[in-house]
């Protein structure tokens, strides 16, 4: 029932977390619901929160529509703090989340509950080089089990997700805007891939206008649902640099890879590494550090030699997902395993062959 309630009162207009978090405050106090709260007159509420005019006005405002007795109902795909899957690691930001909406598997609210993904950010002008290694990060952390967050930005971001995609791992994308808008434009079928495969989240209730300080507040939402945080490449100005402070803050291990001095893309990430920032070299150098991910527990299920006779002459990962009806990343796993064994070698065009 309470929750329900707090649904409520987080969706009317001008009460964001620090108010919530006030409102929670009396009610704990005052050892009532958020139920009957609603039913308390506002001038018994003016007495014990301090809030401007404005939001006073919203609140009446918004109390008068929806009346004395309310009918409220929770979408499904939306998470409130309390809830089982609500991740932990948001409860730690100066402004938590009101609440979260998702779209896609929510399996992966799991890991992300207990901070088991790694975070790739960087800028969205990024060189050849940086969008390379940025796509090779997400290859080899879906190989090893981890799912990947970014922003599903134009750069870096995107590459991380695409990279992550083609081996059939788990992408974590936090939306700059609410769900059902897509920014940039042209990440349309890019965004509903990686939702169909992963998942999407947001703070932002359906309908709420983008502005450039949507994409800012996301970045801490990154960095508190992730176990570690690479900065690909980005420049002295960059939403990467806050993600970085939001990583210093909140103790959350930051890698930086090395970029040419000379370009200018690359001179914030260069800085980093002033900065008790660890230096990333190789992908698989942060694979080795952190190890096999939360997801590849379930990689034994897929036995050594019927995946062998499944490659037979040569096969994608979706084509072994389909002949052997196992997750990709299963088959990842696996497959990154028979690679170092020397049984098998990936071609272009991530095609398997047995050597």
């Amino acid at each position: 029932m309470d929750r329900r309630w707090w649904w409520l009162w987080s969706q009317c207009p001008g009460l964001g977390s620090a108010r919530m978090r006030a409102l929670r405050s009396v009610a704990c106090e005052w050892s009532v619901g958020p139920a009957e709260l609603w039913s308390w007159p506002a001038e018994r509420l003016r007495t014990l929160l301090s809030w401007p005019e404005s939001c006073w006005s919203s609140l009446e405002r918004f109390r008068r529509l929806h009346g004395k007795a309310p009918q409220i109902n929770v979408p499904d795909n939306v998470l409130l703090p309390g809830d089982r899957q609500w991740p932990q690691g948001v409860d730690r930001l100066d402004r938590p989340p009101v609440v979260l909406h998702h779209c896609g598997d929510p399996s992966l609210l799991y890991e992300l509950r207990q901070q088991q993904a790694v975070a790739v950010v960087g800028t969205r002008a990024a060189s050849a080089h940086g969008l390379a290694v940025a796509e090779d990060l997400g290859r080899t952390l879906a190989s090893m089990g981890w799912p990947v967050i970014s922003g599903l930005a134009e750069g870096i971001d995107a590459a991380a997700h695409r990279g992550c995609l083609n081996v059939g791992g788990r992408p974590v994308a936090v939306l700059g805007t609410s769900l059902e808008r897509v920014y940039p434009r042209h990440h349309e079928t890019f965004q509903a891939e990686v939702g169909r495969n992963g998942l999407l989240l947001s703070e932002l209730s359906p309908g709420t206008s983008m502005n450039r300080g949507s994409f800012v507040e996301r970045n801490r939402l990154i960095v508190a649902l992730a176990k570690a945080l690479v900065v690909v490449e980005c420049p002295e100005r960059s939403g990467a640099l806050i993600s970085a402070k939001f990583a210093s803050q909140l103790q959350c291990p930051v890698w930086v890879v090395p970029g040419d001095a000379r370009r200018w893309s690359s001179r914030g990430s260069n800085a980093l590494l002033r900065n008790q920032a660890f230096p990333l070299l190789t992908a698989a150098d942060l694979a080795d550090h952190l190890g096999a991910g939360p997801l590849i527990s379930a990689s034994a299920s897929v036995a050594q030699d019927a995946l062998l006779a499944a490659i037979g002459d040569g096969a994608s990962i979706e084509t072994l997902q389909r002949r052997l009806g196992a997750r990709g990343h299963q088959l990842s796993s696996r497959l990154l395993a028979l690679e170092c064994e020397g049984q098998v070698v990936c071609e272009a065009g991530h095609l398997w062959r047995r050597r």
